[in-house]
Formats: structure tokens, C-alpha cells, sequence
């Protein structure tokens, strides 16, 4: 079997506070293989954001990874010291952040920083990287890149300046691509285009790709698999297919159901009742107990832990009593 780009293994993450140490990861554990997009979906505050971050080493004091594995194509990566992480963070990883102009410097030209990311990362020549600039702006479709690559931020419409941070994100060509919302900010036509572009990425450069979202149209169109993450834990993962058309955890359930078709028919939409629990106050066993309309006295009490049923993994207290079948 082919080594995974990213395995990440019970990995915990803690924020101290006035209030003690809150657990905003809490035992997370999934593989994205090369050329595959894993999507990560749940609402927020279900520690999507977070897992990324930590993948890529941003996650800043007073929070630390507090437990678990980050491998990179076989390497630790999650205990590595900041200068060593820093030669990893753009090269071997990039990332794509829901808003492009908190990623890019208002005072210097495009052109300017994505040579110097070049640059930092690959050895090449000024004249060289300007080359690579242009042509990755070319293949993220900008266009007339030869012109464009001397403009300022502000001089490129939302969807043009995320297709910037794409170009940005892969410049070093990065076995893994880490992108947080990169749609939300977008109006629907453009969406498509840079689903399009992800998914494009993926296929041509075989690049793996950690899709966060809480867009479930999003996460149909682009991923390969989806991972349903709840209070810092993973409630579902599987083939998105599988996961989409016949949920386990009735928290996906919830989130399938809340979905309109166009079939054009008179069934209410599933409303999952309550919110995401605070961190300083998540229930006891099962996070999503108070939620559940299927709860049983073994959800307030003890934590589930995932079990395979089929091609997918889910972590319920209601598949305990099925025979359990091997994962694909």
C-alpha cells in the first residue's frame, strides 16, 4: 500500500485558559493520500479550522498540540523545531486562507511575493522565478499574466486575488495543500471556477489536499472523501458518495438532511436541535448526546470510539451491536 502524504494520529490540541486547559482536538485520526482531496466539514466551532493548523504548525501560544502524530509522507512533522517547520510550511505544505487579503501584503505587487516565495523555497534566479510566477498565474487563470503580475492587490477582484493565493500556495510544489474556506467569500459562479482549479491541482500535479469547509455542495463537487468532525473530534469519514447518500452518525444525518433537493417535494429540512458545545463544557461520553434524538443511557457515559462498517468509519454507540465488516 502506498505510503499516505499526511497521517495524522490521535491528535490532541489544548488552549490554556483562566478557566483551566480547554481540549479543542481531541483524539483525531485520518490519512489523505497523494492526489486525493479530503474534505472536512462540520459546523463551527467543530475544530476544522484548527486541524489544519495544526498540520501546517500555526497554531500559536497559548495553544499546543498536546498529544499525538503528525506524519509527512513518513516524517514527523509536529515535533519539529520553528526553523525546521518553517523550511516545511510553504515548501512541502501550502495553504490556502478563506480571505486572499490577509495573505497577501497590500504594499507590494503580486509579482513581488510570489517570486520571493519562489525564492525562499526553490533555487532559482530572479529572472527565473518572475518566469515561474507568470506561468503559475497563467495556470491558475489569470489573465494576461505577463501584465497582471505587477499589479497591487486591490487591483484584482475577490475570485482573481484567490486565485493569487492559490498560485501562491503551490509555487514550491507542495506534496499537500492545506485550504480553509476558500470559497465561502465568493459568489457561486466563481466558487465553481475555483473548485475547478482545486480540483484540477489535485489530478494534474498529484498533490493531496485538505479541504476545510462547511459547505456540504463544496465538499460533493471537490473531495474524494469527507471527514464530519464534531467538537474537536471525527464523528464520520469515508468515501464522500457513501457518506452523502447513506450517513451512519446522526450528526451527518442531521447535516444530509438539512440539505434542500430539487426534487421539488413537501419534507420539511432536519433541524438539528441545540449548538456546538462550548469547550469549557463539553458533555460527558458522546459529545453530540444532547443533540441526539437516538441517545441512550451508554452515549451520556461513555466516549465511542470509531468502528468500520463498510467503506466507512463512524464513531457510534448505535453500530457497537452490528458485525463489524472491514473498511475499503
Amino acid at each position: 500500500m502506498t505510503e499516505p502524504v499526511l497521517s495524522v494520529r490521535n491528535l490532541q490540541v489544548e488552549f490554556a485558559s483562566r478557566r483551566g486547559t480547554l481540549r479543542a482536538i481531541d483524539g483525531v485520526s485520518f490519512d489523505i493520500a497523494k492526489g486525493e482531496v479530503l474534505g472536512v466539514v462540520g459546523e463551527s466551532g467543530a475544530g476544522k479550522s484548527v486541524t489544519g493548523l495544526s498540520v501546517i504548525g500555526l497554531i500559536d501560544p497559548p495553544g499546543r498540540i498536546s498529544g499525538g502524530e503528525i506524519l509527512l509522507s513518513g516524517l514527523r512533522i509536529d515535533n519539529l523545531p520553528p526553523e525546521e517547520m518553517r523550511r516545511v510550511r510553504g515548501k512541502r505544505i501550502g495553504m490556502i486562507f478563506q480571505d486572499p487579503l490577509t495573505s497577501l501584503n497590500p504594499l507590494y505587487k503580486i509579482g513581488d511575493q510570489i517570486v520571493e516565495t519562489i525564492r525562499t523555497h526553490l533555487n532559482l534566479s530572479e529572472t527565473a522565478a518572475r518566469r515561474r510566477a507568470i506561468d503559475l498565474l497563467a495556470e491558475v487563470g489569470i489573465p494576461a499574466p505577463e501584465k497582471r503580475i505587477d499589479g497591487y492587490p486591490h487591483e484584482f477582484s475577490g475570485g482573481m486575488r484567490q486565485r493569487v493565493v492559490i498560485a501562491l500556495a503551490i509555487c514550491a510544489e507542495p506534496e499537500l495543500i492545506i485550504a480553509d474556506e476558500p470559497t465561502t467569500a465568493l459568489d457561486v459562479s466563481v466558487q465553481a471556477q475555483i473548485i475547478s482549479l482545486i480540483k484540477r491541482l489535485g489530478r494534474d500535479h498529484g498533490t493531496a489536499v485538505m479541504l476545510v469547509t462547511h459547505d456540504m455542495g463544496v465538499i460533493a463537487e471537490t473531495s474524494d472523501r469527507v471527514a464530519v468532525m464534531y467538537a474537536g473530534r471525527v464523528a464520520e469519514i469515508g468515501p464522500v458518495q457513501d457518506v452523502v447518500r447513506n450517513p451512519l452518525h446522526p450528526y451527518a444525518k442531521g447535516l444530509m438532511g438539512a440539505i434542500p433537493t430539487l426534487a421539488g417535494d413537501d419534507k420539511r429540512l432536519v433541524q438539528i436541535p441545540g449548538s456546538m458545545p462550548r469547550l469549557s463544557a463539553i458533555p460527558r461520553g458522546c459529545s453530540f448526546n444532547p443533540r441526539c434524538a437516538s441517545a441512550f443511557d451508554r452515549c451520556r457515559v461513555d466516549r465511542p470510539e470509531p468502528l468500520s462498517r463498510g467503506t466507512q468509519s463512524v464513531a457510534c454507540h448505535l453500530y457497537d451491536s452490528v458485525p463489524t465488516e472491514t473498511a475499503a
